[in-house]
């Protein structure tokens, strides 16, 4: 059987492409150490009591030290808790550790021009560190499609001069 040359030049080229995208792949999880979300700390809650139960039934910032806040967040239909019904008031340029799940359906996360980016798993807690480098607004969008109102499905992120910020909206630990 003859094969001919720009067919054996097409299958080179195409086993070649299968052969970067898995080199790609695999580069991401063990050089960038990327990870799918929750799987990586193995924390996990239950969604069916995850409003009434633990750090998510009271959802807000919480300060760990003088330059670090955490962030318990909801993702749920169609709104983001905090962030949604009134902005999510954070410190800029401290650093801010997201943590993020949903007691519904999966929801995306992402503060578009700042790089955070997650999806949002029921069940899953997703964590991501950052730090907002200026004080401005930030829009928070739902990039996962989650039912009938998800264009709907959007919120803000107010970063102001830690000088500015009112501790007293803070949850208690």
């Amino acid at each position: 059987m003859h094969v001919h040359r720009f067919e054996k030049l097409w299958i080179g080229l195409s086993l070649l492409l299968i052969a970067a995208f898995i080199g790609i792949v695999l580069f991401g999880f063990t050089v960038m150490n990327l990870k799918v979300p929750g799987v990586e700390t193995g924390e996990t809650v239950d969604p069916a009591t995850v409003l009434s139960e633990g750090p998510f039934a009271k959802p807000g910032v919480r300060k760990i030290s003088d330059d670090h806040y955490e962030v318990y967040m909801l993702a749920q239909q169609f709104l983001f808790r905090p962030g949604s019904t009134r902005p999510l008031t954070l410190p800029a340029k401290t650093k801010i550790t997201f943590h993020m799940t949903s007691p519904d359906v999966m929801h995306g996360f992402e503060v578009p021009g700042s790089g955070l980016n997650s999806t949002v798993i029921p069940g899953q807690v997703a964590t991501f560190t950052t730090r907002f480098p200026e004080a401005k607004s930030y829009g928070i969008i739902c990039h996962q499609y989650c039912g009938s109102a998800h264009h709907n499905m959007q919120g803000e992120i107010k970063a102001v001069p830690p000088s500015e910020f009112d501790e007293s909206n803070l949850i208690s630990q």
